[in-house]
């Protein structure tokens, strides 16, 4: 059994009215009137027959005096010198006088004294309130349109940065790196884009987004843009990959911690001491974690500008938790009768020894049979582990390292994991293949081919076919 080379798998109406009365409307001065027509009262025949002319035209006086009039009258009477009374009423109002108010007082009081009249003098009655309060609603709304009208630029100056907000024109010129975060709206990250002096104004870019209807697509992360740019450009640069300041790195399956600390400083340009000085209670490792090793999850991981070596580092411990919690790790390591952290360990070497996918459920079964047999579990890539090198070549010699990982001389799983296995080891770990394999060899590591057994001959033979694969038969 033994080791293979890592690969890096991946990823309203206004009422006219008039303040003034014209000529004929004019109230008669009592002081023009012949003596015998002052209070004068009609004989009973005339009253019977009322002109209805006379009802069209009354004047405030007479409208008074035929108002009392239809106290006698009846309800023919009482109808028209009402009517007349309701001319007289709208020609007043106008003016505003004292006279037109107690004509129309003295007409409702008579009127209601005459059984069948009685409605009529009511409705006459209250016409003048109605006219006062036409006139008052006339007042407000002309008062509205002189208010629209006196704010007039000021208005248009407060409306404007929504109704044509200020924006650049062309595609801007230099550069600018701007921080969008985490849940920023897109007012935010206009406002943002306007302090940086990318956009012209933050509502020209809300606009934009919302009439592209890409609010949705903004991510946060930090971005290369030019000073000066229209808003339709800076946001066609925020959607696009390329602008985004941020250095990926991808970590295959199988890496031992050492070995991806050093793929991470690397390729983020973070110090090596830093990441390999980070406290370990700061990053979010489970419970039943021993360190780091098994929990460095293999993705790729998106760092930015900022990041410090524990976000790193608890990134990558959030994935394994993530993982975890997806196969159920802890309830399925329970019903294999293994420790959580057990599990981790057999899947670290699952993924240390394996060749290909399809492998990895039947390596986890000849740990299993080992393991229920009493057998050492044999595994080279514990003994490289011991070592910390990395080879396809085991010697004796090798086989006889005085290490607890050194599962040619101590049964059982050793102490921990070997390895930072992916999700499909963890699965195999979990839910080993069926068969009675004892052995398994990997007699060409070129082309990832590994061969299972139960004899023990046929283990020698394929050690022997490894051995001439290698060249060292």
């Amino acid at each position: 059994m033994n080791g293979r080379p890592e690969g890096e798998d991946d990823l309203g109406d206004v009422i006219p009215f008039s303040s003034g009365d014209s000529e004929q409307d004019r109230p008669e001065d009592p002081a023009e009137r012949e003596p015998d027509q002052e209070r004068r009262r009609p004989e009973p025949d005339a009253a019977a027959e009322p002109d209805p002319a006379g009802a069209g035209t009354a004047e405030v006086g007479t409208a008074e005096a035929d108002a009392r009039g239809a106290g006698t009258a009846g309800a023919g009477t009482a109808e028209a010198d009402t009517t007349g009374a309701s001319t007289a009423g709208v020609g007043t109002a106008g003016a505003g006088t004292a006279e037109a108010s107690t004509a129309w007082a003295d007409a409702a009081e008579v009127g209601a004294g005459v059984g069948g009249a009685a409605g009529e003098a009511e409705v006459a009655g209250s016409a003048a309130p109605r006219q006062r309060a036409m006139r008052k609603a006339g007042m407000v709304s002309a008062g509205l349109i002189v208010a629209l009208v006196a704010m007039g630029a000021g208005g248009i100056a407060v409306l404007k940065p929504y109704l044509s907000p200020d924006d650049f024109d062309g595609p801007g010129s230099g550069v600018v790196t701007v921080r969008i975060a985490p849940g920023s709206s897109a007012q935010a990250i206009g406002s943002a884009l306007a302090e940086a002096g990318v956009v012209a104004s933050a509502q020209s870019f809300v606009r934009v987004t919302e009439e592209r209807a890409v609010t949705n697509r903004l991510r946060p992360g930090h971005y290369r843009l030019r000073k000066g740019m229209a808003a339709k450009a800076a946001l066609d640069l925020l959607l696009a990959p390329s602008s985004r300041v941020v250095r990926r790195v991808t970590v295959p399956e199988g890496l031992r911690t050492s070995e991806v600390l050093a793929r991470v400083a690397k390729l983020a340009g973070l110090p090596l001491k830093e990441l390999q000085g980070v406290d370990k209670a700061l990053v979010g490792l489970p419970s039943y974690a021993e360190g780091l090793e098994g929990f460095l999850f293999p993705a790729t991981y998106e760092i930015e500008p900022g990041d410090t070596a524990v976000d790193v580092l608890a990134a990558m411990v959030e994935r394994f938790q993530l993982a975890a919690r997806q196969i159920g790790l802890e309830r399925e390591a329970a019903r294999k009768h293994l420790t959580p952290l057990e599990a981790v360990t057999v899947a670290s070497m699952i993924q240390a020894e394996g060749g290909v996918d399809a492998d990895y459920p039947k390596i986890s079964r000849v740990i299993y049979n080992r393991l229920q047999k009493g057998t050492p579990l044999e595994i080279d890539s514990t003994v490289l582990y011991a070592q910390n090198r990395r080879s396809l070549k085991i010697t004796e010699r090798d086989t006889k390292v005085d290490s607890p990982y050194n599962t040619y001389q101590h049964k059982g799983l050793p102490p921990g994991p070997i390895a930072n296995p992916g999700e499909k080891a963890l699965l195999a770990a979990l839910n080993p293949a069926q068969g009675d394999w004892h052995w398994f060899v990997t007699t060409d590591p070129a082309h990832r081919i590994t061969k299972f057994t139960n004899k023990e001959s046929e283990f020698v033979r394929y050690r022997e076919e490894l051995n001439k694969n290698l060249g060292t038969s």
